[in-house]
C-alpha cells in the first residue's frame, strides 16, 4: 500500500506540475520577449504568482493525501513585504516541502542555491530559470583555487538575484551545507559536529554583504526527522514518520554587511567563527532529539 500510495504521489506532483507548466511557459516566452526592464519586471511577478499556486496546490493535496506529521515552530514577526535569508540543514528533497509547509505566503517568494545539474529537470528547471534561481557549481576549495573564473561566475550569479531583490522582496533559501546530510558525507567531512556537515560560508556572507541593509533578518531553520534515513520517495509514500521544525529570527548585525569577506581575510575569520557557533548550537538542539 505504501508504494502505491507513493506511485498515486508521484502522480499528483507530476501533474500539478503540468497544470501550472503550460502557463509558465507561455510567460517565460513573454518574458523572453518583452523589451525593457520594467517590464520584465513586471512579466516576472506574474511568474512568482503562478509559482506560488504550484507550490499552494502541491501543499493541499500534500495535506489531505499524505498527512504529513509536521511539527512546526515558527517565530512571530514574519512577512511579505520584507526580504529574508533562511539558513538550514539538509537532510533530505522533503526539506524543501517541510518548509513550503511552513512559510507559504508567510514571506515572500523563495528563491534556493541550485546546482547546475538541476536546470536540466524538465519543466522544474526552466521554471528555476525562469524565476532567476541562482545556479551554482558544486566544487571543492581546490577546484575553485584551479578554476577561479568559474567560482567568480556563481558570485556572479548571487549577485544578480540580489540586485532583483533590491526590486522587489524575496526570501532566499540556504542550505549552507551545500548537499544532504548522510552518515558517509560525515565521516568522510570529518565534520565538529554529531548530525551535521560543515557549513559554507561564501554565500551566505555574499548574501548579507550585498542585501544585509535590506532584509528584516535571518531565519535560522533546524530541521529533524525521526527516521534516520529520510528520503523524499519515503515521503511520498507517507511513512516519514515525525518531521520536527524549529527556528528562531536572528538579528542582521551591522558587521555581517559592511565587512569585505573576499578580501579582507579578518572579516572572512569572523564571519566563520560566527556561522560555525551557530552550527554548534544547531547541532546541540539536534542531540536534544
Amino acid at each position: 500500500m505504501s508504494t502505491l500510495r507513493g506511485i498515486v504521489s508521484l502522480l499528483l506532483l507530476t501533474l500539478t506540475t503540468l497544470i501550472w507548466g503550460v502557463p509558465l511557459l507561455m510567460m517565460t516566452l513573454v518574458k523572453l520577449l518583452t523589451p525593457g526592464h520594467r517590464w520584465r519586471l513586471a512579466v516576472l511577478k506574474v511568474i512568482n504568482a503562478i509559482a506560488l499556486n504550484w507550490i499552494g496546490l502541491n501543499l493541499w493535496w500534500m495535506r489531505h493525501w499524505l498527512k504529513p506529521q509536521l511539527d512546526i515552530e515558527l517565530p512571530k514577526g514574519l512577512s511579505r513585504r520584507r526580504g529574508w535569508l533562511v539558513l538550514s540543514n539538509h537532510r533530505s528533497w522533503t526539506d524543501i516541502f517541510v518548509l513550503f509547509f511552513a512559510m507559504h505566503r508567510r514571506i515572500p517568494m523563495p528563491r534556493f542555491f541550485l546546482k547546475r545539474v538541476l536546470i536540466w529537470v524538465p519543466i522544474v528547471g526552466l521554471a528555476w530559470w525562469a524565476l532567476e534561481y541562482p545556479f551554482m557549481r558544486r566544487m571543492t576549495a581546490e577546484q575553485r583555487a584551479r578554476h577561479p573564473h568559474l567560482a567568480r561566475r556563481d558570485r556572479e550569479a548571487t549577485e544578480r538575484m540580489c540586485e532583483r531583490a533590491r526590486e522587489m522582496p524575496i526570501a532566499i533559501f540556504n542550505f549552507v551545507e551545500g548537499t544532504r546530510f548522510t552518515p558517509i558525507k560525515h565521516a568522510a567531512q570529518g565534520a565538529p559536529y554529531r548530525h551535521l556537515l560543515r557549513p559554507r560560508a561564501g554565500g551566505v556572507a555574499q548574501v548579507l554583504n550585498l542585501l544585509g541593509d535590506q532584509l528584516a533578518g535571518i531565519i535560522d531553520v533546524t530541521l529533524h526527522y525521526d527516521n534516520p534515513n529520510p528520503s523524499f520517495w519515503g515521503y511520498l509514500c507517507g511513512h516519514e514518520g515525525r518531521i520536527v521544525m524549529q527556528t528562531r529570527i536572528l538579528p542582521i548585525e551591522d558587521w555581517m554587511h559592511n565587512g569585505n569577506y573576499q578580501d579582507n581575510a579578518s572579516d572572512k575569520e569572523r564571519f566563520h567563527s560566527w556561522i560555525n557557533a551557530l552550527w554548534h548550537q544547531k547541532d546541540e538542539r539536534l542531540s536534544h532529539f
